[in-house]
């Protein structure tokens, strides 16, 4: 094996050019839980081709998707296959349109002389319209693709077939067998925008004529910003721990935290005293989930020698999802991020006075939504990848207050409507009011996934503005809003109580099971028409407030109040009456007149 012709043969088959490449590299961004101390292996020469081709030719703002092996893997194979060949990867089809691979793609192009990608589809989270609809039986959608690289080509062709998405996944393995040749389908040939889009059905040219609310270019701009909305923009709260950082029980979650820290700083003053100075982090700590959980930047925090302090301020309130208030402790040490909060909400006093305008996050698969809140929101707040634009900014000890809406803005529309009196605080609920408004969201559904909002001029702008003040209101005050009168229905020869474990909505939805001594009747349809994400409003109350428990850390979250009890039946009451006026008010917004292109 070992003989000299041998190594002579091996160093020229090394020397020879690849001409064909084909596989089905594995699709994993990252593990679920750090705790797992189970990450990807990572390539130091291909993930630094990585970031210097295809991150760093994104506009996207988080890349954390182009981690994923098989991106590694397609831009290994396109480095390796030489003047002229093929590479034939079956991989995740999340590349076709996802934000983050806006520069993958446009490298792909430039790359390759053809590219074919059969689209299989099957991704669970996109919604499926038949169950058993994707290839692998796993939850990514899937695609299979031909690049080709030939000698004189000179513009990429781009070719894309979808298959049906009501085929299941026997009627697509049929299609494979009757299809095994390039030449036997229909392809679509596909003519990316300036933004490497490769999927442009659906999208609207005049809605980048509109307003853009906010931009990294006037985010990171010093000074006045022009051409936008909003001067700065912020994700909501990502912790990487919910169930030890957010809790309705104050002092559940001043135990938690405690015990947390308390951990994590022991563990410092481990590392600091360890013998083998070459020890790994991710073996070295004690993944315990009864004591912590660990995500890569605490560990990164442990590296540096910085030490954790719990102080009481810093539990603050939270909307955690609609219309659910919980705890959070709101830690730069103990949250994966709190983004721009700390200048958001840097007191619980700026609360009284502040809100932000939450929307769902670039790229978000359940659906277009905006929520109005007065308190720090999650970055799951019923969206994926939560942005959210403040009133008001302020520097971190609450002084110095200033208006985040541009004086450049304020100038448009009172150019565009002649009219002097308009003011920031009408601009931002005229956005909230348009936001609402079904025509904008349907016309604009693709255009929405790929970027923040825009907003257009509407013929009426303060029916506008006062429909989103009287939004605001409802959805920022929802607990001072008189409930819905509902029927309640008492077990007979139970005594009442007002606990919940958790409660059930009928298949009807006329009625919601509350626990087993008392059940709520007289549900109106319309209460089911004010959707966030991919469900109701009142839905998303009553799977939030049940009594959970952490399957990894045993930590239990229990929403009853116990200075008040019948605050959750309240709460269903009045998340009712608001849902129903929401839908009421969108249904008399006037008529979306905006020029199309």
């Amino acid at each position: 094996l070992f003989v000299q012709e041998n190594t002579q043969r091996v160093e020229h088959q090394k020397d020879q050019d690849i001409t064909v490449i084909i596989g089905n590299p594995p699709y994993n961004i990252g593990q679920v839980n750090e705790n797992d101390n189970n990450k990807n292996r990572t390539y130091k020469t291909m993930d630094k081709q990585v970031r210097d081709t295809y991150a760093q030719a994104s506009k996207a703002t988080l890349k954390r998707a182009l981690a994923d092996p098989y991106v590694k893997a397609i831009r290994w194979a396109a480095d390796r296959i030489g003047e002229e060949g093929v590479v034939a990867f079956v991989t995740n089809n999340s590349f076709l349109d996802g934000v983050a691979f806006d520069g993958m793609r446009k490298h792909l192009a430039e790359d390759f002389d053809a590219i074919y990608i059969l689209d299989l589809g099957g991704n669970v989270r996109k919604g499926l319209a038949v169950s058993d609809a994707n290839v692998f039986g796993i939850r990514v959608g899937v695609s299979i693709n031909l690049f080709v690289k030939k000698k004189g080509s000179t513009d990429a062709r781009i070719c894309y077939y979808r298959t049906d998405d009501l085929w299941d996944k026997k009627r697509k393995f049929n299609f494979l067998q009757e299809r095994t040749h390039v030449g036997t389908i229909e392809w679509q040939i596909i003519q990316p925008d300036r933004r490497y889009t490769w999927l442009t059905e659906g999208l609207h040219a005049e809605f980048e004529t509109f307003i853009p609310m906010g931009s990294k270019e006037a985010k990171a701009a010093k000074g006045e910003a022009g051409d936008v909305l909003f001067h700065t923009f912020s994700n909501g709260v990502k912790t990487n721990r919910d169930a030890w950082a957010y809790n309705f029980n104050r002092n559940a979650l001043t135990d938690n935290m405690e015990r947390m820290i308390r951990h994590y700083n022991a563990e410092v003053d481990r590392w600091k005293r360890r013998e083998n100075q070459e020890a790994n982090i991710d073996d070295f700590v004690i993944s315990d989930n009864y004591k912590i959980s660990w995500s890569g930047d605490l560990k990164r925090e442990l590296i540096k020698g910085k030490i954790g302090y719990f102080t009481e301020d810093k539990i603050r309130q939270s909307l955690y999802r609609p219309f659910t208030k919980s705890n959070l402790y709101f830690d730069r040490l103990m949250n994966n991020s709190v983004y721009l909060f700390p200048s958001i909400f840097p007191t619980a006093e700026t609360e009284e006075e502040n809100r932000v305008l939450c929307v769902a996050g670039i790229g978000d698969r359940k659906g277009f939504g905006c929520l109005t809140t007065n308190m720090i929101p999650s970055i799951d707040l019923a969206f994926e990848k939560t942005q959210c634009f403040p009133f008001y900014i302020y520097n971190k000890d609450g002084s110095n207050r200033r208006e985040n809406i541009t004086d450049w803005a304020l100038a448009q529309f009172r150019r565009q409507y002649q009219d002097e009196s308009i003011n920031k605080w009408d601009i931002f609920h005229y956005v909230y009011g348009l936001l609402h408004h079904p025509q904008y969201r349907e016309r604009y559904q693709a255009n929405l996934k790929r970027d923040l909002p825009h907003i257009p001029f509407a013929l009426d702008f303060r029916a506008f503005a006062t429909a989103g003040a009287r939004l605001a209101k409802i959805h920022v005050n929802y607990e001072q809003m008189p409930a819905y009168p509902l029927t309640m229905i008492e077990t007979p020869g139970q005594p009442l109580t007002w606990r919940v474990e958790k409660m059930r909505l009928s298949k009807d939805k006329q009625s919601v099971h509350y626990n087993e001594f008392l059940t709520l009747e007289g549900i109106p349809e319309k209460a089911f028409a004010y959707r966030l994400g991919n469900r109701s409003v009142l839905e998303w109350v009553l799977d939030q407030y049940r009594v959970k428990v952490d399957k990894r850390s045993g930590i239990v979250n229990d929403p009853n109040h116990t200075d008040d009890q019948q605050y959750i039946v309240q709460l269903i009451g009045k998340v009712i009456a608001v849902s129903v006026e929401t839908v009421e008010i969108v249904e008399g917004l006037p008529e979306l007149s905006v020029p199309v292109v």
